[in-house]
């Protein structure tokens, strides 16, 4: 094999990353832990009871306690921590998304020039993954590969057009293949972000602790940001950008009038109104004209308003 190609194919499968831990929402992850606890525990109280144990619930019932804690353990350490790995790598992979062009882009002048044949291996090569990636639609990875593909052979074309002579019969093939691979690009690193993005702001909208949803809902505003690095002015891109955005501000400012009512209850009034005041500039963002946006308003409203009753009857005091 020519080292072109070999350099290309080494490359690619360099920045390949891992799939999606498997994480379910916290409330059905624990009412699945809590059914198979209950089935713990009957099956052993039958087991034992037929094999005549006086107290068989006791011993039932300490065996599903640990199914149900070791349940907790699985998720609130392993694959939390797994998981959280995982969004730190994809936060490092959208930072280097504009990168990915460079790295065929150092090749040394001493290298062999890129043939015809050559070429119309790698372009056979991107086609193959392209229509795997089409039939796979909904699966983001299939997508993320081409577009990474086409990136490499985007950096390595533009070396090769550089050197290029006027009168080669390769410049003609190399800026139509050129043209033809960016096409590929562009669409399934848009196929790549839509269906990633959803996927996050979808988990964002089912779970609820508001750290776990602040940190998914970013994750998909990361996945966009890294294709608007590509393609800054597609419509498709700023639109779904800006309904996430109002997703992370929304997310922010309740995340702090909870922290808010909390501080209220504890008799930390200056904490609360500060909380309120910073849920408020969330609120105040652009896009924010949601009815939940009115509603989150009007209730920060009624507690700043009874805070400052509050203050008033301190100092009549």
């Amino acid at each position: 094999m020519n080292r072109n190609a070999a350099r290309s194919r080494q490359n690619i499968s360099g920045i390949r990353r891992s799939r999606t831990p498997f994480w379910l929402p916290a409330s059905n992850y624990y009412v699945l832990a809590l059914a198979i606890s209950l089935c713990a525990f009957f099956l052993l109280w039958g087991i034992l009871h037929d094999g005549g144990e006086e107290t068989p619930w006791i011993t039932s019932g300490i065996v599903a306690s640990l199914v149900l804690i070791c349940a907790v353990f699985l998720r609130e350490i392993i694959l939390r921590r797994a998981r959280n790995r995982f969004l730190a790598a994809e936060r490092q992979f959208n930072r280097s998304l504009n990168g990915v062009f460079l790295r065929n882009a150092t090749r040394s002048p001493k290298d062999e020039k890129l043939s015809l044949e050559q070429n119309a291996s790698l372009l056979r090569a991107i086609k193959k993954k392209s229509d795997a990636a089409i039939t796979l639609a909904r699966f983001a990875d299939g997508h993320r590969e081409v577009f990474e593909m086409c990136g490499e052979y985007l950096a390595l074309i533009d070396r090769e057009l550089e050197m290029v002579g006027k009168g080669s019969p390769r410049l003609p093939v190399f800026r139509s293949s050129r043209s033809s691979v960016a096409e590929f690009h562009k669409y399934h690193l848009l196929q790549w972000a839509s269906i990633r993005s959803r996927a996050l702001a979808l988990e964002a909208k089912n779970l609820r602790d508001s750290g776990e949803r602040l940190t998914a809902a970013e994750g998909a505003v990361g996945v966009l940001d890294a294709a608007l690095n590509f393609y800054p002015s597609e419509p498709a891109l700023l639109e779904s950008r800006e309904l996430l955005e109002e997703i992370v501000n929304g997310i922010n400012a309740s995340e702090r009038i909870e922290r808010a009512e909390r501080a209220e209850r504890d008799g930390d009034p200056a904490s609360a109104r500060l909380l309120y005041k910073d849920a408020l500039f969330f609120l105040n963002g652009p896009n924010m004209g949601s009815p939940e946006r009115e509603a989150a308003l009007q209730k920060i409203n009624s507690a700043l308003e009874r805070l400052a009753r509050n203050d008033e009857n301190i100092l009549d005091l």
